[in-house]
């Protein structure tokens, strides 16, 4: 018998339970699956960081954490976690952010903004937008969904540069990497997508210096981690023209405060986190396929590098 803990808020237990099941079952594993267990006869939990486990060491016979998220950047560094753990990757999360990242691009590519705010009556002879050809776009992060975002980009004909910390190869994309990558990922780029992890070294990319490698009013979007831009810097960067407009999805602190500067900025766009999330359908049939990995003695699918960060 495998025992599963559930370790989410309530509602989420309610949304993955019977999907979990379905795809348990499908693998004909012999499981007890639930919310609460005795902690010494846990074998995996599906983990959510806003759940209320912060010591794992209790879990005497835990043999791996299954991460509900994308992110393990809250779970990552936490001592008492000393058995594999494995990032969400999941089908529906990375249609999600493609789907997200397209409409958010597509909207400053062509310039939809002017007409949507634009609606008094005055036949403005605006200029047609450039083809995405023309449109230079880079992607920071080429991870599972910045990989999938940049080929997406690149599908529609955007000019698509990307940067990673570690080589990577991906048709017709640019790829830079390392320290010395980054500021030729960033030369001149119209639109910036940031899809990285945070971790020590990604805190702050986005900063006063790499700002100015780019275009001039550059557009920033930023679907990943908020901790991966320099607030102060950005403001600046919008103010001093270099910025045209950041569509922000994530923060330092979330919710965002309602008396945060970025509300009413008229050259910010906020999204409450929305660019994607696990759907479960699918993400129980990621979770199901590496336990039955595991009982098997094969390596769990997206395992994390504890000393990398993600």
């Amino acid at each position: 018998m495998i025992n599963i803990l559930f370790a989410a808020v309530t509602e989420r237990w309610d949304q993955y339970e019977n999907p979990l099941k379905k795809q348990l079952d499908l693998l004909s594993l012999k499981y007890k699956l639930a919310e609460n267990l005795p902690p010494d006869e846990v074998d995996y939990i599906i983990y959510a960081p806003n759940s209320s486990i912060k010591d794992f060491s209790v879990f005497t016979s835990l043999k791996a954490v299954l991460n509900l998220w994308a992110g393990v950047e809250d779970v990552v560094k936490n001592k008492t976690l000393q058995v594999p753990l494995a990032r969400m990757v999941d089908e529906g999360l990375t249609q999600g952010m493609k789907e997200w990242v397209l409409g958010h691009v597509m909207r400053h590519h062509l310039g939809t903004d002017l007409h949507v705010f634009g609606q008094d009556g005055q036949w403005r002879d605006w200029s047609a937008p450039p083809l995405a050809k023309n449109r230079s776009v880079t992607v920071l992060g080429l991870g599972a969904l910045g990989a999938q975002c940049a080929k997406t980009l690149s599908k529609i004909g955007f000019k698509v540069s990307g940067w990673s910390q570690s080589k990577k190869l991906i048709e017709n994309v640019i790829c830079y990497y390392g320290s010395d990558g980054l500021e030729k990922s960033l030369k001149d780029a119209e639109i910036v997508v940031l899809l990285l992890p945070a971790t020590n070294e990604t805190e702050n990319i986005i900063n006063q210096k790499t700002i100015n490698y780019l275009s001039n009013k550059a557009v920033i979007i930023n679907p990943g981690r908020g901790p991966l831009i320099d607030e102060e810097a950005l403001l600046k960067g919008i103010e001093n023209g270099k910025i045209g407009h950041a569509t922000l999805d994530v923060f330092r602190e979330e919710p965002l405060p309602e008396n945060h500067v970025f509300w009413a900025h008229p050259k910010i766009t906020v999204t409450p986190h929305i660019a994607s999330e696990t759907r479960p359908e699918t993400a129980s049939k990621v979770i199901a396929t590496n336990i039955d990995r595991f009982e098997k003695g094969q390596p769990l699918l997206n395992q994390v590098d504890f000393k990398a960060g993600y």
